[in-house]
């Protein structure tokens, strides 16, 4: 059966009216996003003025990072048809679910937020010099119905290209600036003792910034509520990793022109400090970072946007593998890797492949429409705006 690739679609405006945008150009998804996620408060049997207060009380976290966001929000909410509690949901569900679950002293949840596997190719060990950066995004299944690439044009800030779930801010992308992030999962027993700033703001905050030092910032030192793993780079020539606990980050450097992290705790300083609780929810961690390294070193010293793509198909140990095909989890859930992204942003464009244990088509998003792709990208995505 053929598989769906991610729509595109371009945003304009105040924030309010990109939302809007948004919201009225994938309305489908946007409902499909909230049905996914809005249920996980009632499963826990949260009564609705707590479930409400939750929600707003976060809402109001991520207005205090960035007032625009919630303008955002808002204009989403009524594009699409969905309640701004909803809209709110799918942008900070993670933290939202795990305060819920702590006043009602409920045990942890028995899966991960996500899984993943992430890597950059610095420039000297690039075939063509410039910095190449991707990840596997590791879910559930149904969220291959959700993803969408959204290319937001800003009136402050530049451009910025995102994949992300219908309805959300931003995950993974890259920026007019040269900015590039991808993200993925981790766990530690600091996590959900403080009330910070929902990931999903964070990335965005990344890719709306003029300046790499100031995605540095967002990243190193914005109160978090929970760990995650944050690598960014810059078409400059530089990268970094964040393993990042509520309240401290801990950098990681490339080393031998390479950068590859999946769902465990490296930093020695880290190690040295908390303690990783993630790794019953992701043990083949440990060799899928093992295999994307190996996999690159390899290909040799002069590698390609392929090389990385297929470091991303690996599928040793399938189906505990880099590329996840759909399979059960402990909770019967139906996790798989999602989508693969492969970003060029010297050059302006990304690769998606949606589902790839299942497709190997690439569909390429780009920043500027007038600009030349490689002859080895993908084809090109249409994107859609208001009034097409």
């Amino acid at each position: 059966m053929p598989v769906e690739p991610f729509p595109f679609i371009t945003v304009t405006g105040s924030a309010y009216e990109r939302g809007r945008q948004y919201g009225v150009l994938l309305s489908g998804r946007i409902r499909r996003s909230a049905e996914f996620y809005a249920g996980s408060l009632d499963q826990l049997g949260l009564p609705a003025e707590r479930k409400l207060a939750l929600i707003h009380g976060y809402a109001d976290r991520i207005g205090e990072f960035d007032e625009t966001y919630v303008e955002e929000m808002q204009g989403i909410a009524e594009g699409s048809g969905a309640a701004f509690e909803d809209i709110v949901m799918i942008n900070a569900r993670t933290e939202i679910v795990a305060a819920a679950r702590a006043e009602l002293d409920k045990p942890e949840p028995e899966e991960p937020d996500d899984g993943c596997t992430c890597a950059l190719i610095m420039p000297e060990r690039s075939a063509t010099g410039r910095l190449i950066h991707g990840q596997n995004w590791d879910w559930r299944y149904e969220c291959a119905e959700t993803g969408i690439v959204l290319r937001v044009r800003q009136e402050h800030g530049p451009d910025f290209v995102t994949f992300v779930e219908a309805g959300g801010l931003a995950r993974s992308g890259f920026n007019a600036s040269g900015t590039s992030i991808t993200a993925n999962y981790l766990e530690c027993e600091r996590d959900f003792t403080q009330q910070g700033v929902p990931l999903g703001a964070i990335r965005r905050k990344v890719l709306q910034n003029e300046h790499f030092a100031r995605a540095i910032k967002a990243v190193a030192t914005t109160p978090k509520s929970c760990s995650n793993n944050i690598m960014i780079a810059t078409s400059a020539g530089f990268g970094i990793d964040f393993e990042c606990a509520p309240d401290e980050a801990f950098p990681i450097f490339p080393e031998n022109g390479l950068l590859v992290h999946a769902n465990h705790w490296v930093s020695p300083v880290a190690l040295a400090k908390l303690r990783d609780t993630g790794i019953p929810w992701v043990p083949e961690s440990y060799y899928r970072d093992w295999r994307v390294r190996r996999l690159l070193e390899a290909g040799g010293e002069a590698l390609a946007r392929a090389d990385l793509k297929a470091a991303f198909f690996d599928d040793f140990l399938t189906p505990y593998s880099v590329c996840r095909p759909p399979r059960e989890n402990e909770t019967s859930n139906i996790s798989t890797t999602v989508a693969m992204i492969v970003i060029d942003a010297s050059e302006g464009f990304m690769e998606v492949a949606a589902l790839p244990a299942l497709n190997r088509e690439f569909l390429t998003y780009v920043l500027d429409d007038a600009k030349a792709l490689p002859a080895d990208a993908g084809a090109r995505a249409t994107s859609r705006q208001v009034g097409d």
